[in-house]
């Protein structure tokens, strides 16, 4: 009895190290770059075909990401298509509603194809929903990221604020010593009442030592939900009179932005990708026309964001560039890489599949918390039956129309 007691660490090491073993070699035939059967490939396979569709598609994919992340931007100090009319919500919830689809139907089930695929080995990708898995983390991962590129911006706002406001509260106290050393009296001029101070953008210049503070106390915010004060309007980039603790829908903006660019940035490369390595023309003229619809709506979502979060222009306009070019770029790139890569290998499909689920967890929690919760639970939303009604329309028929896309792509 006791040498089975002694033996039995051993045996289960022995049974850890077999399965370690078959691990290992299941791992290792998961990333062969040995080619899979893909017979229905095969037969619409056209080399010259193929590279005259992808120089078409960088082109047709390049004018439609520049016009719709244009429109936002350069429509921005036009009342048709300002940040605050009617219509842009409208097209916004439009946009998001692609964001979802592209993220459900497109990056997802593409996901679950790949890394369920036959060629693959049973165990593990098809005895455990990686693609489901790895969408999920994405998604708690731009949680984190968000949450945390809040609070670094909130915190950079914040000590900006307080900066100005000492800069302004020396600036009084030397002008109040100096027109007391001249015997000149400094009058307080009271700011308006405070009925009518909601419907000011910014306090007017208080001259006392008091002053900031009188601007304060003027500047509460509305009930949340009240319906009949009139919304207060965004504040700029360089405001300063924020009350402490209050977030401000500037940074949220500026945070959005950053995170859904890298969202749509990190897709758009992988799907030119994937239309770049193909060489079957059937495969790549329906990518052509999805990937326009939703480069077109998905730009104008970015630009939405990228306006209200009221960049200068250089920073607006090199994150449009670098959004315009990155899926011309990534079919470029599959592209030069189609004479060695092989994209029906293992390795391939893994890459592939994993890279689609991040990309769907990224989209899927930017659309649903960023885009459409943003907008949707907003206090205008809730307080205007026609635009709710007129919203709700365009959010559903972009996530339908974007899902029937998927019957061609």
């Amino acid at each position: 009895m006791s040498l089975i007691e002694d033996l039995e660490p051993w045996f289960y090491f022995t049974r850890f190290r077999d399965q370690l073993s078959v691990f290992s070699r299941t791992m290792l035939a998961s990333v062969a770059t040995a080619s899979c059967t893909n017979d229905e490939a095969d037969e619409c396979r056209d080399d010259a075909a193929a590279l005259r569709l992808k120089m078409v598609a960088m082109v047709v994919i390049l004018m439609a990401g520049v016009s719709g992340v244009a429109i936002p931007l350069v429509g921005r100090k036009r009342r048709f298509l300002r940040t605050d009319g009617s219509f842009f919500v409208f097209a916004k919830a439009f946009a998001a509603g692609v964001i979802l689809a592209t993220g459900f139907v497109h990056m997802l089930h593409d996901a679950q194809s790949a890394l369920a695929d036959p060629c693959l080995p049973e165990s593990p990708w098809r005895r455990f929903p990686f693609s489901g898995f790895v969408a999920m983390t994405a998604a708690l991962g731009t949680l984190v990221v968000d949450f945390v590129g809040t609070q670094f911006y909130e915190r950079k706002h914040r000590e900006e604020a307080i900066g100005v406001k000492t800069a302004a509260a020396a600036a009084v106290a030397a002008t109040t010593s100096t027109s007391a050393e001249e015997d000149i009296t400094v009058i307080s001029i009271v700011s308006e009442p405070e009925e009518k101070a909601d419907n000011v953008k910014s306090p007017m210049h208080i001259v006392g030592m008091h002053a900031h503070a009188a601007a304060h106390r003027h500047s509460h915010p509305h009930e949340h939900g009240s319906c009949d004060r009139p919304a207060p309007r965004e504040r700029g980039p360089g405001h300063a009179h924020e009350e402490e603790g209050e977030v401000s829908s500037h940074v949220r903006h500026v945070v959005v932005s950053q995170i859904l660019e890298l969202g749509i940035v990190s897709h758009s490369v992988i799907i030119g990708l994937s239309l770049g390595v193909s060489q079957s023309p059937c495969t790549i003229r329906p990518l052509i026309a999805a990937l326009c619809f939703h480069q077109f709506f998905e730009g104008f979502a970015l630009g939405g964001c990228i306006s209200q979060a009221q960049f200068r222009n250089l920073s607006a306009v090199l994150m449009a560039c670098f959004f315009a070019i990155t899926a011309p770029s990534g079919i470029g790139v599959g592209a030069g890489a189609a004479s060695f890569y092989n994209a029906n290998s293992r390795r391939a499909l893994v890459v592939e599949g994993i890279l689609d689920s991040i990309s769907a967890g990224i989209l899927i929690y930017m659309a649903l918390v960023d885009l459409i919760a943003a907008d949707f639970l907003s206090r205008r939303m809730s307080c205007d039956i026609r635009l709710q009604v007129a919203s709700y329309m365009a959010l559903f028929l972009g996530a339908g129309s974007m899902s029937a896309l998927a019957i061609w792509a």
